[in-house]
Parts: structure tokens; sequence; C-alpha cells
């Protein structure tokens, strides 16, 4: 027992009688070798919760992987150590991915405006009612517009409160399946247009020419991402045929919302 060394060793009871050695679970653990009760030996606590807070931070990352990477398809030509690594990257940002607290991302401090070419009073062309919908119609919009209310894109408008610009939805089919989408063709025809150059296919190309990975990303709802100004939100206001709706993040179909997501997605994710 002389000069050692090890950090762990484990001990039978019969080695810890021959050499007297009686390990005492008092609030600081310590342990002491034969007759002298005297000099006790302490463990090193401090290095222990180091690896305490390794093992945490290790079930935490087997749980990102598990819960938020189920879906993930990983190359298989990938190394051991390249999918660790991309692995570790993941879960080191992994506040960009969707979970159950938080459905939907949003990029704040870059809030997306409507500016119109025409002044109060708005033409009637955009205070436009409700279109008329099949009761099949009626049921999908009724569950997408309930979607929305709850991840926070909708909200409804309070029947005491001033409406000047409405547009209508329809309900779109494909393969069985709905999709709610805004007739914003009067709003467009009002709307100051953007100017943003969007990058070029052969461009983006050859900076990618000489990476040795490339990640392809789809955001969920990606339009939703993008928080509205209390103007625009006011002119984005959707009409059913029940109650009249705000939009409280871009919707898909104005006039901007292409580039406005071009330009967000160029800050946020610099090439």
């Amino acid at each position: 027992m002389n000069n050692c060394t090890s950090q762990h060793f484990i001990l039978g009871n019969d080695y810890l009688n021959i050499y007297g050695i009686d390990i005492n679970n008092h609030k600081d653990r310590y342990f002491t070798i034969g007759e002298n009760k005297r000099q006790k030996f302490a463990f090193p606590l401090e290095k222990r919760e180091i690896t305490v807070i390794k093992q945490v931070k290790n079930v935490n990352k087997e749980k990102f992987v598990s819960d938020q990477l189920i879906e993930a398809q990983i190359s298989p030509e990938l190394t051991l150590e390249m999918k660790e690594e991309l692995i570790e990257i993941l879960f080191q940002y992994r506040e960009a991915f969707a979970s159950d607290n938080e459905p939907l991302g949003a990029i704040k401090g870059h809030e997306v405006d409507i500016m119109l070419n025409v002044e109060r009073p708005y033409p009637p062309l955009l205070r436009r009612p409700a279109y008329p919908a099949s009761p099949r119609a009626r049921e999908a919009l009724e569950s997408h517009i309930n979607e929305l209310m709850k991840l926070g894109v909708l909200r409804k408008v309070g029947h005491n409160e001033e409406v000047e610009v409405t547009t209508p939805v329809i309900i779109t089919w494909n393969n069985n399946k709905s999709r709610m989408v805004g007739d914003f063709r009067a709003l467009n025809t009002y709307t100051f247009p953007d100017r943003y150059p969007i990058a070029r296919i052969n461009e983006t190309l050859t900076q990618l020419s000489k990476e040795r990975f490339i990640t392809s990303m789809d955001a969920l709802k990606g339009f939703h991402q993008n928080f509205l100004t209390p103007h625009a939100r006011k002119l984005l206001r959707i009409i059913a045929h029940f109650e009249i709706y705000e939009y409280l993040r871009m919707p898909f179909g104005i006039k901007k919302c292409t580039l406005s997501l071009s330009e967000n997605d160029e800050y946020h994710l610099p090439t």
C-alpha cells in the first residue's frame, strides 16, 4: 500500500481485514489503515464530482440523440470518429432543433414589416369577405387554425377591434392532405416590393466545391419562424367562415416572404 497512485481500487473483505483498512461513511468520507485510527485518508471528492458531471452530460447527450435525432439520417460513409464529432456539434447547438416544449423556432430582432402604396381609407379590394367552403373544407380549415393558434402563429381578433384589411383563405388538397393558403393577391398588389439579391445556384455550388461536409436542413414551418411588426400584423388578418384571425408570424404567400426568409437565412447562417 506504500506510494499508492491508483485513483480507484476495489478490495474484498478478506484484504480489508488483513491490512486493517476501515472505510468510514461519514459526511466527509475517509479510510484508515492499521491500528493508527488518527491518520485519516480522504477520498478525492473533487475529482469524483467532475466524473459525475461528465456522466450527467453524457446522459443528456444520449437523451438528445434518442429524442431529437431519432429520424436523422447520418451518412454510413462517415467513420465512427466523424459521427461522434457530428453528434457533438449537433448537441452543442441543440437549441436550434424543435422539441415538444418548443415545437416552433423563431428569429428575433428582424421583424418583417409591410408598407403599402395606398393611404387610408384603404380600397374595398383589401377588405374581402370569406370564401364559401364545403363542410369538408370547413373542418380542415378549423383544424389548421387551431393548430396555428397553439403554435402562436395566429391569434383571434376581438369583436371590438378595428379591422381595416381582411384576406380570405382557401383549403387546397394534395394526396388527400389539406393545406391552408391565404389569397394575398389583393394585398400584394398594394405592397411595396423588397429588393434583396438571392444567391445564384452556380455561385453556391462553387463555394461548396471544396467543402468536406454538406448538410441539408429543412426548417419546420420556415416562414412562420419570422416575427411580424405590429403594423404588419394588422395588414395580415385572415377571415374564415366563423372568425377573423391575425398573423403574429410571417405567412406564406405574401409578396416579400421569400426575400425576407432569404435575408434572415443569410444573416443567421452566413456562408
